[in-house]
């Protein structure tokens, strides 16, 4: 039981930390955006800063409260299924045992012996080992809703900081190249970080998210561009 409650509180860390490094990513890019298409358009310092501070503000409720509703639909739908999979072990056993029989055996695993490990599992904990093998997820894991949404309340105004503060503390000569490249810096940070908790590969994470922020900043500042002329 102790190991479980260990296990699932890991998961839980992760997950919360996984929502506070896309929380950061997403607030360099939305306000690196924002800023960046204002100072395309104006080179009025006040102007640029509170377009960025509307934006902050925004995406922090926004971002707070996608959380909240992503993660609270994620465990709905696993309660729904929670709660089939129970009502078709009650009334559809077999049907089930022979599902996760031909599962383990689709893995290599000779037929007896993976009749009897499906008889164990079941027998061990039925409805942990079927939902996890019909629809793929640990039903005894369960990410906080309210954990999730205040790591993205938190994490989302201190991504926008580097952006909003590199446009509006740079000499007027320099401030758009200097807050692009302060930008991709922290984006190979934070695509790095992501990948790294995910398992993914870090190199094509980097590229991926230092490609979407340059495409970004590009598209806003030529969009404030054709506004300025």
């Amino acid at each position: 039981m102790e190991r479980a409650k260990k296990k699932r509180s890991l998961a839980e860390k992760i997950n919360v930390m996984r929502a506070s490094v896309m929380g950061a990513n997403d607030g360099i890019l939305s306000i690196a955006g924002i800023v960046i298409g204002v100072a395309g358009a104006t080179s009025n310092s006040n102007a640029i800063f509170l377009a960025g501070i509307a934006g902050m503000l925004a995406g922090t409720v926004s971002m707070a409260m996608g959380e909240y509703v992503s993660v609270n639909t994620q465990r709905d739908s696993e309660r729904r299924a929670i709660e089939k999979e129970s009502a078709a072990l009650d009334d559809h056993y077999q049907d089930e045992f022979d599902f996760i029989q031909h599962k383990y055996m689709q893995t290599g695993i000779p037929a007896k012996l993976a009749e009897k490990a499906t008889h164990e599992m079941l027998q061990k904990d039925g409805l942990y080992t079927a939902v996890r093998e019909r629809y793929g997820f640990n039903p005894r894991e369960q990410t906080s809703a309210y954990a999730a949404a205040f790591a993205s309340m938190i994490a989302f105004p201190t991504g926008s900081i580097l952006p909003l503060v590199s446009i509006t503390f740079f000499p007027p000569a320099i401030k758009v190249v200097a807050t692009v490249a302060a930008v991709i810096v922290a984006l190979i940070i934070t695509g790095y970080t992501a990948a790294a908790l995910g398992n993914a590969n870090r190199g094509r994470a980097v590229l991926r998210n230092v490609i979407s922020g340059l495409l970004t900043m590009i598209v806003t500042y030529v969009i404030g561009s054709l506004f300025a002329h």
